[in-house]
């Protein structure tokens, strides 16, 4: 029996949201937010009854059209057209797991009772979500204000039976799953469109994957250090507590405390007499790098969970204080700018990586050159250096600012807008590629760590590499590498419990 989470009026948090994806959990909302749901709705049904004063987008047009009036036997037309005439997205579909969050996330922003959608229409997006009926979305369309609208609108079309669903193992179009289920098409009232396409889901739930990613990505970046450290057989000093304690950023005193903590029992680590006076800074200034991406990592969890708790449609509909509100809540440049500084914390995490896979096959310290017996006749890691800097250099170029630009839209009336989705989507894949670039280097590191035998390091390093080695062997000689870095990635995925196990106890 599956668990279920109930979501109430306390704030989600990163973890919160981790743990039901993670259990594969359904969801539901509390007793009390299905009264707020209600009241809200109702309110704005009866102050529709009893006037007619416009509001945005509950009986006029939208965006540059917002003076042109609508008439009430109209009101559900202009809201199905709303969501079909947004449906305007293009490039690669949305992975499923990102696609997972963003219906989870709007779920959470509309069950808050100021968003006046009717209680069949959450439900609906509930059932859809605990069926793992996941729509078909598009990574291109949205400039981040506004809203997401157009991967939003994709996001609402199976409510009325448009559009395509994943159902098992394959889209199927929504009509035939809303048949099969026996699903009514659901009938959009005032309101609603406006409620679904509007808000920052889109946004937020690439930034709340890549945050959710980045947690393991920080912990195997640090291991995976520990192991270089070690295998280039680097000084200690620059982990000493003294050192941090003078300079006490969070994220500095953190890596340095786990540097010590990984390799305490390295017998490499702890011999007194080292060749070099001093180490490269890709080595050296670890908890300086690392330390400011995860400083970077723990303030834009901050904003994304203030974001994932918060109401981002508009307008905006208050009950208990007779008010119907146009504001901008959806205009996502909070997110934008996270989104941003997000990548160039993960890039760094890369590129820092990448020079220590340089040193490391660089034919210093003891090392054969590119960690190979007959360097010539062998290429060895050569060219996973240079695979590692290829991602790198894309990483870099990622990372150039969204949020910066702004396009006019909708006739001026959308005149600044934070192209939040394309920091998003540009973000996730930098994520991605740090996965890759951090395999490369932890092959490389247990290639160069087998090159310091006798000697040994820490007894959890050996422990891993050992199960590590019975997926991918010692490079004696040339082979094909890549299928060793793709098994390194799925090696280190597999051990994400593991390793945060090790960083748990330090």
């Amino acid at each position: 029996m599956k668990n279920n989470t109930q979501l109430g009026i306390e704030g989600l948090t990163i973890e919160d949201l981790e743990h039901i994806i993670n259990k594969d959990s359904t969801i539901d909302i509390s007793e009390g937010l299905w009264k707020a749901v209600k009241k809200c709705r109702d309110y704005l049904d009866n102050k529709l009854a009893d006037g007619d004063a416009l509001y945005y987008g509950i009986n006029t047009g939208f965006g540059s059209l917002c003076d042109i009036a609508i008439s009430k036997d109209q009101i559900s037309t202009l809201q199905h057209n709303l969501v079909r005439s947004h449906a305007c997205g293009m490039g690669d579909v949305v992975p499923l797991d990102i696609v997972r969050i963003i219906l989870l996330t709007k779920i959470r922003s509309l069950s808050y009772g100021h968003s006046a959608v009717q209680p069949e229409v959450l439900q609906r997006l509930i059932d859809q979500y605990n069926s793992k009926l996941l729509p078909k979305i598009y990574e291109l369309g949205s400039l981040g204000a506004s809203g997401d609208l157009a991967p939003l609108a994709h996001l609402s079309l199976p409510l009325f039976g448009e559009g395509e669903l994943w159902h098992g193992d394959a889209w199927v179009s929504a009509d035939a799953v809303l048949q099969e289920k026996n699903w009514e098409k659901l009938e959009l009232s005032s309101k609603e469109g406006l409620a679904l396409l509007n808000g920052t889901q889109f946004s937020l739930s690439h930034g709340l994957w890549s945050a959710i990613e980045l947690k393991h990505l920080w912990n195997l970046a640090t291991l995976t250090a520990a192991i270089s450290l070690d295998a280039f057989d680097c000084r200690m000093s620059p982990f000493d507590e003294k050192l941090h304690r003078i300079r006490p950023h969070a994220g500095q005193i953190k890596t340095a405390q786990s540097i010590r903590g990984i390799l305490e029992d390295s017998a490499i680590a702890n011999e007194t007499e080292k060749a070099s006076v001093q180490d490269p800074y890709a080595f050296r200034c670890v908890p300086q790098v690392h330390g400011a991406s995860w400083d970077s990592l723990q303030y834009a969890i901050s904003v994304f969970e203030t974001e994932l708790n918060a109401v981002t449609d508009n307008p905006n509909v208050f009950p208990d204080e007779d008010a119907i509100l146009s504001g901008g809540n959806f205009h996502a440049q909070p997110l934008a700018v996270v989104l941003d500084f997000l990548a160039i914390a993960a890039s760094e995490l890369g590129s820092i990586s990448e020079r220590r896979v340089y040193q490391l096959i660089s034919g210093l310290r003891g090392l054969p050159a590119f960690l190979v017996a007959n360097p010539g006749l062998n290429s060895g890691f050569m060219i996973p250096q240079y695979t590692a800097a290829s991602i790198a250099s894309q990483n870099k170029q990622l990372c150039t600012p969204a949020s910066v630009d702004s396009i006019v839209s909708s006739n001026g009336q959308e005149d600044h807008v934070s192209m939040a989705a394309n920091a998003g989507t540009k973000l996730t894949k930098v994520v991605r590629n740090l996965e890759r670039i951090l395999a490369i280097e932890f092959m490389t590191a247990a290639q160069a760590l087998e090159f310091r035998a006798p000697k040994q390091s820490s007894e959890f390093i050996m422990d891993l590499l050992k199960s590590y080695r019975e997926v991918v062997p010692f490079v004696d000689e040339d082979r094909f590498l890549s299928k060793d870095m793709h098994e390194t990635v799925d090696f280190l995925r597999s051990n994400r419990n593991r390793i945060g196990e090790l960083f748990a106890k330090i």
